[in-house]
């Protein structure tokens, strides 16, 4: 490749992941001034990653997303070819191969580690796991184990909500949904009548969303409860209330639901605070208990123990105390940030004494990789329309890839036999669902297993 043809080509970029962050930076290179190509690798065969498989299926409202992502999706400028995963199907040498520069969008898929003693019993799980049962993620058990009747939820953030929704509604609440067969089937036998959700400082520091919070009260089966004695507030505290419309607004949510009478819904959902967890209580290797260390405010929002600890009777306990990304072949990791080392996105080898940092060559990351896995969806343009601009930026100084003809990574991936997915793949699988899903007046069904959804995208016919 001469320096004039690669003037002259449009710009190769290859964006490792097809979730949110992932089209979003393509979203910001197709409105740039820039003429680019792009392909989207995605592990699983079918796109929007945490949409698909990290959020709750009664939540139809955020999943309406998609409709903006698919228009992304359908420009020109942009080709997916899914169920390739990164380190095992393809390394980043061979991506420099065929791009100029690559974006690593991965997200966050596992859980954050909680250091208490019983952590490990049989009863005690991540909430990850947990979600991606739900959501019908392939690489999962088929069955999930709910045959607990009290549950206790750790956390006071939108996926520790999402859990007790999940654990406290019934299969048939959530039958209308995309569910497939078999988490219908284990939700409808779940023994689940009490949900206990813990956090360990007070309602002016949780993390929900006012809307998400609020959701919990609609279902017909589900009694919200918030003991009195959990609305407190110090200096801190009001001062979060007043500088913040949504914790003023949470906060609201909860002093009423404190207040009210205690109705007679079947399943209770009980939201306590100021509850440290201490230990999960353990007997023949099962969850019996959880043991919590009450706290208090210390003046600035934050808590101190007070050596009071309380027992409850509980038989499972899911942690939701955040995500955390995985190390990726052949990139620098941050172990306790859980993210790519990166300065506004540029790839970080090392930090010099000069705090100045040596980038790894049109190397880049956006989204939860590159921030950590906090923030809504929406907040993720931003990180993409700061990668991109520094890519942009840099991409004067790019080394020519041997092979940018759009045909050839192509040609590379038929090579090694893997059976990837494409675009118009996923328009056959998401009419496959779709069809699945009309006999039972529902939306769609989701297939679950990674042969029936190669199957049903038919990847054989690939846009160059």
């Amino acid at each position: 490749m001469t320096e004039q043809s690669a003037a002259t080509r449009p710009l190769r970029i290859a964006i490792v992941g097809a979730g949110p962050a992932g089209i979003y930076a393509a979203d910001a290179l197709m409105k740039s001034d820039a003429e680019v190509s792009i392909d989207l690798f995605e592990r699983m065969p079918a796109p929007f990653g945490l949409i698909r498989y990290g959020v709750a299926p009664d939540h139809p409202r955020i999943k309406g997303i998609v409709t903006a992502l698919h228009k992304v999706l359908d420009k020109p400028q942009v080709r997916l070819l899914g169920n390739i995963d990164y380190g095992t199907d393809i390394a980043l040498d061979d991506l420099r191969t065929f791009y100029d520069a690559v974006i690593f969008s991965t997200g966050a898929n596992a859980d954050r580690a909680l250091e208490v003693p019983g952590i490990g019993l049989d009863g005690s799980y991540g909430a990850a796991d947990f979600v991606s049962w739900y959501d019908g993620h392939p690489d999962v058990p088929r069955t999930w184990p709910l045959d607990a009747e009290k549950v206790a939820v750790l956390g006071v953030g939108n996926v520790a909500l999402d859990i007790a929704r999940v654990l406290a509604k019934t299969g048939d609440e959530l039958l209308p949904t995309e569910i497939p067969p078999n988490v219908y089937a284990g939700l409808k036998a779940s023994k689940a009548v009490e949900v206990h959700v813990f956090g360990r400082r007070g309602p002016a520091q949780a993390k929900f969303t006012p809307l998400e919070l609020r959701e919990l009260d609609h279902s017909p089966t589900i009694e919200v409860i918030v003991a009195p004695e959990d609305i407190d507030y110090d200096e801190g505290s009001e001062a979060a209330r007043r500088n913040s419309k949504q914790v003023d607004m949470i906060s609201n949510t909860l002093e009423q639901w404190a207040i009210r009478d205690v109705g007679d819904r079947p399943h209770r959902l009980y939201l306590h605070f100021f509850e440290s967890p201490s230990e999960i209580v353990g007997e023949d290797g099962k969850v019996v208990g959880l043991r919590t260390e009450r706290t208090e405010l210390d003046g600035t929002g934050n808590v101190k123990g007070t050596g009071v600890f309380n027992d409850w009777d509980v038989q499972a306990v899911y942690r939701a105390v955040g995500y955390l990304s995985q190390n990726l072949t052949s990139l620098p990791f941050d172990d306790q940030a859980g993210t790519v080392p990166n300065e506004a996105g540029r790839v970080l080898v090392d930090d010099t004494v000069e705090g100045e940092g040596r980038f790894m060559p049109a190397t880049y990351v956006t989204g939860w990789i590159k921030r950590g896995p906090v923030g809504l969806i929406g907040h993720t343009k931003g990180d993409a329309n700061e990668t991109v601009a520094c890519l942009l930026d840099d991409s004067v100084n790019f080394a020519a890839p041997e092979q940018p003809e759009p045909e050839s990574i192509i040609e590379f991936l038929e090579s090694k036999g893997i059976p990837f997915t494409t675009w118009q793949g996923w328009y056959r699988l998401d009419a496959h669902e779709r069809a699945l899903g009309e006999p039972e007046g529902r939306e769609r069904v989701k297939v679950v297993e990674r042969e029936d959804m190669l199957r049903a995208s038919e990847p054989d016919k690939v846009q160059t």
